[in-house]
């Protein structure tokens, strides 16, 4: 088996898949990836082979290999051209007990991120170098932790940099990066606390996902420093919606939060694909749920200049 899957990752890798899938599919297994916006079948198990490779992964991740029906999670570093890959593994078993696994790709911070629009790039350090509170939203996979990292790499110059994630996704050794451990009472809001008292220049939060998280985001950002974080909104509007979800007063909504972003992974015509992000500062999020008609344009012009294709436009045009 290891042979095939040595020789299948490394195409996975290659083609830098988002996620890949190991599910129960009448009677037998099959294992298909998501990429490009799109689930791909990749080849197909027999239901002892499925159960195998499930096996191979959660031995391989410390996970329970006996446990086929209680959610577990765990992670692997998978050697690769390009360097160390970490995976991200997560599984749960259905109602008839058979169980899937899904595989996240971490990748390396590389020179390849790709902006459909380099300009937009400016406007990042234009809020970072505001401080406060910088928020990301997009759906999963959608590259915001990395653009995060990228970020904080370029404006730290010799600053401290401290990261709060569950789990770290990225290993950046310049970083202080922390992670959240609910058993040993490493909560999001006791990391959050240690950084306070840490006093780094650039936090990094990897979601504001409750009221006492916000509330301690927006504290950070109101001391100066510059945090950047990510955040559940289908829009970059929608991220000030959210906050005010979270509790968020309007008083420290203006005071803290420096900007939001909404970003998506928008495939190219040729291969690969491109960050396009849309922004929002407060004040300016007028219609929540919905992109600005700067990145239709956006991607309009992506289409003329030959960068991506119309029927991808069309799939984005929505955010």
């Amino acid at each position: 088996m290891e042979s095939w899957l040595r020789k299948e990752m490394a195409t996975m890798i290659g083609e830098r898949v988002a996620d890949a899938y190991i599910l129960p599919h009448q009677g037998r297994y099959r294992l298909a990836s998501f990429e490009r916006g799109q689930v791909k079948e990749r080849r197909s198990l027999t239901l002892a082979g499925g159960q195998q490779l499930i096996a191979y992964f959660k031995y391989r991740a410390n996970m329970a290999v006996t446990e086929h029906r209680r959610p577990q999670s765990g992670g692997i570093s998978w050697p690769s051209k390009e360097g160390v890959v970490n995976l991200r593994l997560s599984t749960v078993g259905d109602f008839t007990g058979q169980e899937s696994l899904v595989i996240r790709f971490i990748y390396p911070v590389s020179t390849d991120y790709q902006l459909l629009v380099p300009t937009q790039w400016q406007n990042l350090h234009r809020f970072a170098r505001q401080r406060g509170l910088v928020l990301f939203a997009g759906p999963l996979g959608s590259g915001k932790t990395t653009t995060m990292y990228r970020l904080a790499r370029e404006v730290k110059k010799e600053q401290v940099v401290m990261t709060i994630e569950d789990p770290v996704e990225i290993e950046e050794p310049w970083f202080i990066q922390t992670q959240v451990n609910e058993l040993a009472g490493l909560s999001y809001q006791e990391l959050l606390r240690v950084s306070l008292r840490h006093r780094p220049h650039i936090l990094i939060i990897g979601e504001v996902r409750d009221p006492m998280t916000a509330k301690m985001a927006v504290r950070a950002g109101l001391a100066g420093q510059l945090v950047l974080a990510t955040v559940h909104a289908r829009s970059a509007g929608g991220v000030y919606t959210r906050l005010r979800q979270l509790g968020v007063s309007e008083l420290d909504l203006a005071q803290a939060v420096t900007g939001a972003c909404y970003q998506r992974l928008v495939p190219l015509a040729s291969e690969g694909a491109a960050v396009l992000f849309d922004f929002a500062s407060p004040g300016q999020e007028k219609e929540t749920r919905k992109v600005t008609p700067l990145w239709v344009k956006h991607l309009g012009e992506a289409v003329a200049n030959g960068k991506i294709t119309q029927e991808t436009a069309e799939e984005f045009a929505a955010g």
